[in-house]
């Protein structure tokens, strides 16, 4: 069975969409949080369910390649097969990228290629789709490579977006097919139907 870490910076929901879909029918282990800060709620869900959590703060380590080498050490000693950013709101270094190539994905609140990218995160990006007048928006989980939400293409689901909306509802609507989709990404990539050809990926 494949054994994942997953990183989160806030709350913590899309992660534990991970959670109860794998205690539903189990196809992976969770070996680990990796959280940005302390106190933030996805500590409190790795808690309640018994999974260990580390800390990565910049703030505590300000070195960065030290940071990020430690990183590297610690999920190689634990046997980790896949790396899931789930809400995890900075930047990662294209060393530490490289060194699980391919094996790093992540969810972007938009579909990609359309508002993503540095400075595109959390609320800003549905404030970005109201102002712009797009009809539509959605959730896109992709490889993670150097480039920020460049990486290719796993999934994507299309949301309409509503006459009425405000960027709170848009985000709502948005987090709630997040919730199906990277699970089900996750499941399909830890059982190895996840089929990655360059930039063209195919879920078998």
């Amino acid at each position: 069975m494949k054994r994942i870490a997953v990183f989160a910076s806030g709350g913590g929901t899309d992660f534990q969409s991970i959670i109860d879909a794998n205690e539903a029918g189990r196809f992976c282990e969770i070996v680990c949080l990796v959280a940005s800060k302390e106190g933030i709620g996805a500590i409190e869900r790795a808690k309640k369910h018994g999974i260990p959590y580390v800390v990565c703060s910049s703030k505590d380590c300000p070195d960065l390649e030290k940071l990020y080498a430690d990183l590297k050490f610690r999920l190689n000693m634990m046997g980790v097969d896949f790396i899931v950013l789930a809400g995890w709101l900075k930047i990662i270094p294209a060393e530490f990228i490289a060194s699980f190539e391919d094996r790093i994905i992540n969810i972007h609140p938009s579909l990609i290629p359309a508002f993503c990218g540095s400075g595109f995160y959390g609320i800003k990006v549905h404030r970005a789709v109201l102002n712009y007048g797009a009809k539509y928006s959605g959730c896109t989980v992709h490889f993670v490579d150097e480039v920020p939400d460049g990486g290719a293409i796993i999934a994507q689901k299309a949301v309409e977006v509503e006459d009425d909306d405000t960027p709170e509802s848009l985000q709502q609507r948005i987090l709630c097919e997040e919730h199906k989709l990277l699970p089900y990404v996750v499941k399909m990539l830890c059982l190895g139907r996840v089929v990655k050809e360059g930039r063209k990926v195919t879920i078998k």
